[in-house]
């Protein structure tokens, strides 16, 4: 059984989960059965593929194309990955929104993907 944290050790790991820098990035949904990918972008990155994940298995994603192949090929087809992080900057003034719309737009070029709606 694990042992009770003090309240001052559990109070500081939730000030530093708080204070952690959120994982910002691009990622991509896969399908390997027709070669067509999605792509997003996202404040969130790990959080968005595991939304994105969930909504395919529950029949409710708001892609309908996706939807589709992911009906049609099954989940064995497809996979999930971040293509790109966002790094944290030193300078308060920089536009992590602007940075992931640019990353966004490169990785879609590059993959010739389908936009998966973006922001998540």
């Amino acid at each position: 059984m694990a042992e009770s944290l003090s309240s001052t050790v559990r109070r500081a790991r939730i000030r530093e989960f708080k204070d952690a820098f959120p994982p910002m990035g691009v990622y991509a949904v896969r399908n390997s059965a027709t070669g067509r990918a999605w792509v997003g972008a996202s404040r969130n990155v790990d959080g968005a593929l595991n939304r994105i994940r969930f909504e395919l298995q529950m029949h409710g994603h708001r892609d309908r194309s996706l939807a589709d192949e992911w009906a049609r090929h099954g989940a064995q087809s497809f996979r999930f990955e971040v293509l790109e992080r966002v790094r944290k900057r030193d300078d308060p003034a920089f536009d992590y929104e602007a940075e992931l719309q640019a990353l966004l737009a490169l990785w879609t070029e590059e993959l010739g993907a389908s936009g998966e709606g973006g922001q998540a």
